[in-house]
């Protein structure tokens, strides 16, 4: 080119010198995007010559699709692709997108690859495995087991459990290597256990190896943090690897500090979901690869990957986070019962309360329980005093300020050593009905549901419908009903205005106090969300509004509210006083005044066998539409024994519209597996049958809330 021309091209005209680039630009665009395409297309690319079909779970939760998936393996991804890495897929291209006896197209969706084998069992064409996201392997043949087990347990899918159990990848903390593994610990002296006859043997098997499998009812006061840490501590000294799942970050951080004393930094790891992704995920892949083998953690850590897992330990297994939001919505005990089943590892059930389920495992022999003799549990119970309707009726001070006179002179005394709580049901709880006299639980003839009365109308029963227009109490032959008394929404403004020199906080959903000092305060707080006092605990509490409790339309109403009694009467000294009002003759209570949850469960499961409820036998919730439930049940294949309840309709929650109707399909024990398999099945079905969004049904087995 001459000079002039070149003058001619720098001082051209700016469109051309932007046409230039721009097809430059889409030139390279073009080019990059054909390398980047290379590895996820078949054009081109061998086939692996060792094992060149992969099985691969697909991220696609429904159920119709549960089941694995074969990709060919391209030659360059042979090394990378390796069992239980993550993997991308093109996932979608029907039979007509095959181009020389290649699947190709289709949508890019994230996997895991199971396994390689020699030959599919397709015979058709087949797509090839479009790229390996990361060469670390997360899903283990223990941990695709387990999921597996889940996933049929609770009539859901692979991929959906898989979700739950592996945390999403965080480049960075993969790319960074994990420390070097501990030294194991001593085992630890039997400290608080030694209050236990059989703690310190309990802690002695842990220690040497064994798998010994215990129901724990911890004695009151702040001591139980310390007891499981050394639990933990004691099964690290056998070389093993020990979880505990704590219901929440304030009661994790407990025992995570509490093991920290114990042992010091660096043996375990706090999972909770308080921790951002990236520090979230680098703890996770420690344990994964065995640079610690003890894991404190919320719900999500029942699948963390301990390595040569030796104990599973779960507290307070009657709240309600222990039982994942999610599909398939499995249960944090359950799954650890799985886990020490198959993994054959320890198993510690522990709480200040007792649930039916934990009695069940005991009488059954499947655990043995761990409880202190009754001498011990007096010394460190605190005094429960009661106040039930006829002394309310008779107090001045009841009626004019909703407190009993006991209750003010209780909080008078404590207020002069330390902190008060005071515990008042949220709002939220809707009461049942019950015999006026006896206070008797209203059940239906037929199937033992809980009797309602919608709107003031009819009595009706809540899990299968049937109207009763002649109800009588069998206990003592009342025809008169009455709901559970909500009350209390002044309760802090009117101790504020009692004790105007005493600083009263509160603590609830909007904002949860963790600990608060040891000085005289008010602490009003909602059942679960009581805040630990420094020092020897509360001097006194009050539990107020019992009936709003015990009211509550659910058939553990009972055991749920001697839980959350127990659990805030735990927090007051072994001197101090608590004063409940409900009346005295009802069973929790009387549970709670001599401080025996294990009896109060021991009684409620044997009359849960003679009326067939949970957990003696197996239920699910079908939900949806009146005819979207009534054809799914007709063509699910049930068990012979199963029995349908209702349904019947479900009321919105908070103004939002009902999703339907509600019917119970409940069978003996035995056939819980069964019913899982048949609902799946029928589900799976009408997923692949395309039914319309509007008839879709909500299936969940071994639901919370039955009524």
């Amino acid at each position: 080119m001459s000079s002039d021309n070149e003058s001619e091209a720098a001082g051209g005209p700016p469109e051309q010198l932007a046409l230039i680039r721009e097809v430059v630009a889409e030139a390279k665009a073009k080019h990059a995007a054909e390398e980047k395409a290379k590895p996820r297309t078949w054009r081109g690319a061998p086939l692996a010559e060792h094992l060149p079909v992969a099985r691969i779970v697909v991220n696609k939760g429904v159920l119709h699709l549960d089941r694995l998936f074969e990709y060919a393996v391209p030659a360059h991804l042979a090394e990378e692709a390796r069992p239980g890495v993550r993997v991308r897929v093109r996932f979608g291209a029907g039979k007509g997108r095959v181009r020389d006896g290649r699947r190709e197209g289709g949508g890019l969706v994230d996997g895991y690859l199971v396994d390689r084998v020699a030959r599919a069992e397709y015979q058709g064409p087949l797509a090839a495995l479009a790229q390996v996201v990361s060469p670390e392997p997360v899903l283990t043949p223990g941990m695709l087991d387990l999921t597996r087990a889940v996933a049929d347990r609770y009539a859901g899918s692979l991929a959906d459990v898989l979700q739950l159990a592996i945390p999403p990848r965080h480049a960075k903390a993969e790319a960074r290597t994990s420390p070097a593994p501990l030294p194991r610990p001593a085992a630890p002296e039997p400290g608080g256990w030694a209050r236990y006859p059989a703690g310190p043997g309990f802690l002695r098997e842990l220690a040497t190896g064994a798998n010994p499998r215990a129901v724990w009812t911890a004695l009151p006061g702040p001591g139980w943090p310390e007891e499981l840490a050394r639990a933990m501590a004691a099964t690290l000294a056998s070389g093993r690897g020990a979880l505990a799942v704590l219901p929440d970050g304030r009661s994790a951080d407990r025992v995570d500090r509490a093991l920290t004393d114990l042992l010091g930094p660096g043996l375990h790891v706090l999972l909770t979901a308080e921790s951002g992704p990236e520090k979230r995920y680098a703890q996770w892949l420690a344990v994964h690869r065995g640079s610690v083998r003890a894991v404190i953690g919320t719900r999500a850590a029942m699948f963390a990957p301990v390595r040569d897992l030796g104990l599973v330990a779960l507290w307070d297994d009657g709240d309600s986070s222990h039982s994942d939001d999610r599909a398939p919505f499995p249960h944090v005990r359950e799954v650890l019962e799985l886990r020490s089943m198959t993994e054959g590892c320890g198993f510690l059930l522990g709480g200040t309360g007792c649930t039916v389920e934990a009695a069940q495992l005991v009488e059954t022999g499947w655990a043995r329980p761990l409880i202190a003799d009754r001498a011990t549990v007096r010394s460190a119970a605190p005094r429960v005093r009661t106040v039930g309707d006829e002394l309310l009726a008779r107090d001045e001070a009841a009626r004019a300020a909703r407190l009993p006179s006991l209750a003010w002179e209780t909080v008078r005394e404590g207020l002069k050593t330390g902190p008060v709580l005071v515990q008042v049901p949220r709002r939220g709880y809707v009461p049942r009905l019950a015999c006026e006299r006896c206070r008797t639980p209203a059940r239906c003839r037929h199937c033992s549901g809980p009797l309602q009365a919608p709107d003031e109308r009819d009595l009706a029963c809540g899990w299968c419908g049937r109207p009763e227009p002649s109800w009588h109490c069998e206990e003592c032959g009342s025809f008169r009903l009455r709901a559970s008394v909500v009350g209390a929404r002044r309760t802090a403004e009117e101790l504020g205005r009692a004790f105007p020199a005493v600083p009263v906080r509160t603590s609830g959903r909007d904002h949860v106090l963790e600990r608060v000092p040891d000085q005289p305060a008010l602490v009003v707080s909602t059942p679960g969300a009581e805040p630990v006092a420094d020092g020897a605990g509360y001097a006194a509490a009050l539990l107020l509004d019992g009936w709003a409790m015990l009211g509550f339309p659910d058939l553990r109403a009972g055991e749920e509210a001697l839980r959350r009694w127990i659990g805030a009467a735990s927090l007051v000294r072994g001197e101090g006083q608590v004063v409940i009002v409900a009346e005295p003759t009802l069973r929790p209570v009387q549970a709670l005044v001599r401080w025996d949850p294990v009896g109060h469960a021991l009684r409620e499961l044997a009359e849960r066998a003679e009326l067939r409820f949970p957990p003696v036998s197996r239920m699910a919730s079908v939900i949806g539409r009146e005819e979207a439930v009534t054809a799914f049940l007709a063509a699910a294949a049930l068990p012979a024994d199963a029995e349908i309840l209702g349904p019947v309709p479900v009321p919105g929650r908070r103004g939002e519209p009902s999703p339907g109707v509600r019917a119970l399909v409940r069978v003996r024990p035995g056939s819980g597996a069964a019913l899982a398999s048949a609902l799946k099945a029928a589900q799976a079905g009408r997923l692949a049958r395309g039914v319309p969004a509007a008839d879709a049904v909500r299936v969940r087995i071994d639901p919370l809330d039955i009524g």
